[in-house]
């Protein structure tokens, strides 16, 4: 174990999936924001977008979520879609993180998602230093066209996931114990 402060911090970093208020303030969260604006960015292209999502705005998404299920012909009845509406609710904040690809002859598409996971990254960092918790959710509705669109996201952006944004509601699980060795290797 180091006894570097930031490299421990980082060593203990821990998704959480229950989370409750408060989630970061307007401040905190500029201050989230600019952390996150410095993932690395090949080319300076600032590939990233940001979408907050708390208050009502959370019941929009997860009728949004519903609207995109029933748009692919999916049949629900009324306990799944309590159960999607839902979603959004399990925590006071979320951020969608979009990747916005600009066409570069010197900076492949990869780079630029990269880069917007990178800035992901740096916001779930952040939130943590900060003393909230997050996690970074997925799911079908992550890569869906229909929710894109109804967050209002550009042909050239591409939704990654969301980030929900809270106060850790759950005792921190145990990490498991990882060997370097066994995912580095010399060439």
């Amino acid at each position: 174990m180091t006894n570097n402060p930031v490299l421990s911090f980082l060593q203990q970093r821990n998704s959480s999936a229950k989370l409750t208020a408060p989630a970061p303030s307007a401040a905190q969260l500029n201050e989230i924001f600019k952390a996150a604006l410095r993932a690395p960015d090949h080319g300076g292209l600032k590939p990233w977008s940001f979408i907050t999502i708390e208050g009502d705005a959370r019941v929009r998404l997860g009728e949004l979520f519903v609207k995109a299920e029933l748009s692919h012909g999916v049949q629900l009845d009324e306990d799944k879609i309590r159960k999607i509406c839902s979603k959004p609710l399990r925590a006071p904040l979320i951020i969608a993180v979009a990747a916005s690809v600009t066409e570069s002859a010197k900076v492949p598409d990869i780079e630029q998602i990269i880069s917007a996971g990178c800035a992901a990254q740096n916001i779930l960092l952040a939130v943590e230093a900060l003393g909230y918790a997050a996690i970074w959710r997925t799911g079908d509705v992550a890569y869906d066209d229909f929710v894109q669109d109804g967050l209002g996201l550009e042909q050239h952006q591409m939704l990654l996931g969301f980030l929900y944004i809270g106060t850790r509601d759950m005792p921190e699980k145990p990490l498991p114990e990882r060997d370097v060795n066994t995912f580095v290797r010399s060439w």
